[in-house]
């Protein structure tokens, strides 16, 4: 990217307004400037009536969106800048709720990296197209934070009993590739890649109709495959019990699913238990308030930073969680976190 472009770029084309996240190099992660970007485009976009829908995508090839800057708000969380923090979580989360009540057609075209941030920008909106090399995922176990972003309210409600595939997608990140986000509720049409430059001009014209004509049906995969694993194993609210569940199920895949849990934060395993519960009883807002609040606490506590280290920064992967593991975990602790 030229140093002269700027990070998002927004325009009407047709009938259509169209924002390209435009930060490449950085595999097009959300900061502040980009999401006061989008908002201002939404909005403006939102109220001009030769817009009739709006299309959202990632440059580069590579990503959609890799998520929020969490190596700046680690860098704040440091020195101690909870100004530039509440900033960043209040001004994105309130980008989430603007889509989520969005009145004309909100069609996110992800091909490429779509995690955090970047299901945050295209969960809540009408039409979510993957390609066949889209990965979706929720990994903010692994560097000690949460499922934001509105998440608390997505999750629970995907497809299936007990809000089990949410809490494995939130627990596990698993990684969800092309198809399989459309199979877990994530996606809601799958595209593939030599067909999206057709579909984006199709779209000026203003009718988001036309995805369903360009639209792949999605046979069952491998997220079908173990749904009934998933149902049985993350069905609980507890980790021990997902845990025990996990050791009897005996497969390759539980086995997977165990170690991970063990390698990831214990204490954001709790909290993200506890924030999905909560979360299944209530609206979209209510959730973004409650993950807004949330941040205060996470972002202080010492997993955080290491986990931000360990992933992002020094990439050594080899976290010092406190405490080191879920048997040690203080559920009063836990509950404190939420206020």
């Amino acid at each position: 990217m030229d140093q002269a472009e700027p990070s998002v770029v927004a325009r009407i084309e047709g009938r259509a307004g169209t924002i390209l996240l435009n930060r490449p190099r950085a595999l097009n992660a959300l900061d502040q400037p980009m999401i006061d970007a989008m908002a201002e485009a939404a909005a403006r976009f939102r109220d001009d009536p030769a817009v009739d829908l709006v299309i959202l995508e990632g440059a580069g090839g590579r990503a959609f969106c890799a998520g929020g800057d969490v190596r700046a708000i680690r860098t704040a969380a440091l020195a101690g800048d909870t100004a530039t923090i509440e900033r960043f979580f209040a001004s994105e989360y309130a980008l989430n709720r603007l889509i989520a009540e969005y009145p004309k057609p909100w069609i996110s075209l992800i091909d490429g990296v779509c995690m955090g941030g970047g299901i945050g920008v295209s969960v809540h909106g009408s039409h979510r197209v993957v390609s066949e090399h889209a990965m979706l995922a929720m990994p903010e176990t692994a560097i000690a934070l949460f499922p934001d972003v509105g998440t608390s309210f997505v999750l629970p409600r995907l497809p299936g009993t007990a809000g089990a595939m949410g809490k494995w997608l939130a627990l596990t990140g698993a990684r969800l590739h092309g198809a399989e986000a459309v199979e877990a509720g994530l996606a809601t049409h799958h595209v593939t890649r030599e067909r999206l430059p057709a579909l984006r001009e199709a779209l000026l014209a203003g009718d988001a109709g036309v995805v369903e004509r360009f639209a792949a049906a999605v046979p069952p995969g491998p997220v079908e495959a173990e749904r009934a694993a998933i149902e049985r194993c993350f069905a609980p609210d507890d980790l021990p019990s997902i845990m025990a569940l996990l050791a009897a199920e005996g497969t390759e895949w539980a086995r997977h699913q165990a170690e991970v849990l063990r390698r990831v934060s214990p204490t954001s395993l709790a909290v993200t238990l506890e924030l999905l519960r909560r979360g299944a009883a209530l609206d979209l807002p209510a959730c973004l308030a409650m993950e807004l609040a949330l941040t205060r606490a996470v972002t202080r506590h010492p997993d955080f930073a290491e986990g931000v280290r360990a992933v992002l920064v020094d990439k050594d992967n080899t976290p010092r969680w406190q405490p080191a593991t879920m048997a040690e975990l203080d559920p009063v602790a836990v509950r404190a976190m939420f206020g």
